[in-house]
C-alpha cells in the first residue's frame, strides 16, 4: 500500500499481542510539515540577513543579538516544535487495535481496540481532497474518541478500518451481577 512506511520505520514488536499484525503504519501527511519548514527557513534567512546587513559596531551586535533571540523563538516555536511533533506522531493500525503514539522525550501512547469502535467519520477539506489526506474521527464505547488529523490516503485508511472492524470479535458483555442466574433462590 502506498500509505504505509513500515518497511522504512520499524515498530516495536513487543507492543503487539500474539498473532497481532500491523496492517497500516502511518505518519501525518507531509503537507503538515510544509508551513513549519517554511517558518524555520524564514527564521534562518532573517538571521543570516541580519548578520550580513548589520554593521560590525556595538549597536549592530546588539541588534544582531535581538534578531537572533527573536528568530530563535519563532524558529523553534513555530518551526522546530511542529516539525518534531509531526515526525514523532505515528498511527499504527493492527489487526486488533489502533495505536496512536506521540513524543520523543515524553512518550504518549493510546490504544483503541477495534472491537470497541462504534463509529468512524472522515472529514476532508478541498485541499485535503487534492492531496488525498483527511481527518478521521473514531468514536468508541465509553465516550472515547480518537482523532487522526492529517492522515495520508485517508479514504484507504477509512475503508481498511471498516474491514478490520467487521472482522474484529464482538466485545464481551460485562455483567453487573457476578452470581450466575442458576444460583438464585
Amino acid at each position: 500500500m502506498s500509505c504505509t512506511y513500515a518497511d522504512r520505520v520499524s515498530f516495536p514488536e513487543e507492543l503487539l499481542a500474539d498473532e497481532e499484525e500491523i496492517v497500516l503504519h502511518l505518519r501525518g501527511h507531509w503537507k503538515a510539515a510544509v508551513v513549519p519548514a517554511v517558518v524555520l527557513l524564514l527564521a534562518v534567512t532573517g538571521l543570516v540577513m541580519a548578520w550580513v546587513l548589520l554593521p560590525p559596531t556595538e549597536g549592530g551586535r546588539i541588534g544582531l543579538l535581538m534578531v537572533f533571540a527573536i528568530m530563535l523563538y519563532y524558529g523553534s516555536r513555530y518551526g522546530l516544535l511542529p516539525l518534531f511533533g509531526w515526525w514523532t506522531t505515528e498511527f499504527v493500525l493492527t489487526s486488533e487495535r489502533l495505536l496512536i503514539q506521540r513524543g520523543v522525550l515524553v512518550r504518549e501512547r493510546r490504544d483503541l481496540p477495534l472491537n470497541r469502535v462504534n463509529d468512524h467519520a472522515l472529514t476532508q477539506t478541498l485541499l485535503d481532497r487534492m492531496f488525498g489526506s483527511g481527518t478521521l474521527v473514531i468514536d468508541s464505547i465509553g465516550d472515547q474518541s480518537a482523532v487522526l488529523a492529517g492522515i495520508p490516503a485517508a479514504q484507504l485508511v477509512q475503508s481498511t478500518l471498516y474491514e478490520l472492524i467487521e472482522l474484529a470479535p464482538e466485545p464481551e458483555p460485562v455483567s453487573e451481577d457476578p452470581a450466575p442466574a442458576a444460583d438464585r433462590g
